[in-house]
């Protein structure tokens, strides 16, 4: 059962949305696009970012990978999962960009929440604002996001006591023209999702794990990361203001596997091209193939 609490008027709703966006972009004028970048010789942007290892096997990384922690305490060990980006292990990119996610996620801790979120977010649609779970928070199902592209959405997850964001065969899809990179998920404790279609930045106070399924965004933990069998596209300096999350990336088809975008609307009666697993043989989903 899901259940919404209204805490705030529209003019505190107004008011906290624009705490969010100067707390996460130093552009007050555009939309809310959390991206933590260094400077090393150009741009450096963080698809994964941990404080003493990363491991990911059978996956694939689009953007930069880094922990905080040089060798021999940190680590990145790749098996069967290529990156299309830079390796950092302790360096001064990676450093500072893990120093400035512990403090946006630190300012985001103390972001008022518009709405108390209960239950698994099984077919609810949320427009832009500030959502809370004010402990743990096990998902499933198909959470729709509706809002136009400036729109923004935080997540805090642990909000008023110790908790985890879990996911199990659970999916987010973006309506309305809504960015993938303007959703953020601030969780207390640590991130887990198996089998699950994840759109959003995570910044976890312990560790994230992922597998399978796809993720499209970026992935900051104050613990360790491991990927197993997904697919993950991170949010670059300028996508998420540009177009839907990852739509550079895309390569769609049937039997390419998700991408984790949508530049088109062609699947057969749902809101989002990408294939989500489908298999050569069923375009267009015909027959209502999964």
């Amino acid at each position: 059962m899901f259940n919404l609490t209204r805490l705030t008027t529209p003019l505190a709703v107004a008011a906290s949305l624009a705490l969010f966006g100067a707390a996460c972009s130093t552009d007050s004028s555009g939309p809310l696009s959390p991206s933590f970048s260094a400077n090393s010789g150009g741009s450096s942007d963080f698809a994964v970012l941990a404080n003493a290892a990363v491991t990911c096997t059978d996956g694939t990384i689009t953007g930069d990978v880094g922990t905080f922690q040089a060798t021999p305490t940190g680590s990145v060990t790749l098996t069967s999962c290529p990156v299309v980006g830079s390796v950092h292990v302790g360096d001064g990119a990676a450093i500072a960009a893990y120093n400035a996610f512990l403090a946006e996620y630190a300012a985001l801790a103390n972001v008022p929440c518009d709405v108390v979120l209960t239950g698994t977010l099984a077919g609810v649609t949320l427009a832009p604002g500030v959502y809370c779970f004010d402990a743990a928070a096990a998902l499933t199902g198909v959470l729709t996001l509706n809002g136009p592209a400036n729109g923004t959405w935080l997540f805090k997850v642990g909000n008023l006591a110790p908790g985890a964001l879990t996911g199990t065969n659970f999916s987010v899809v973006m309506a309305g023209g809504g960015q993938d990179c303007n959703v953020t998920w601030w969780v207390d404790a640590a991130a887990t999702l198996t089998d699950s279609h994840f759109i959003g930045n995570i910044l976890a106070g312990a560790g994230i794990t992922l597998t399978r399924g796809t993720f499209a965004g970026n992935i900051w933990a104050q613990a360790d990361v491991t990927i197993t069998g997904t697919a993950l596209a991170g949010c670059d300096g300028g996508r998420g203001n540009s177009g839907h999350g990852n739509k550079g990336k895309c390569n769609q088809g049937v039997g390419n596997g998700p991408e984790g975008c949508d530049p088109g609307n062609s699947n057969n009666r749902r809101s989002s091209n990408d294939e989500n697993g489908g298999t050569p043989g069923n375009p267009g989903r015909k027959g209502g193939q999964q």
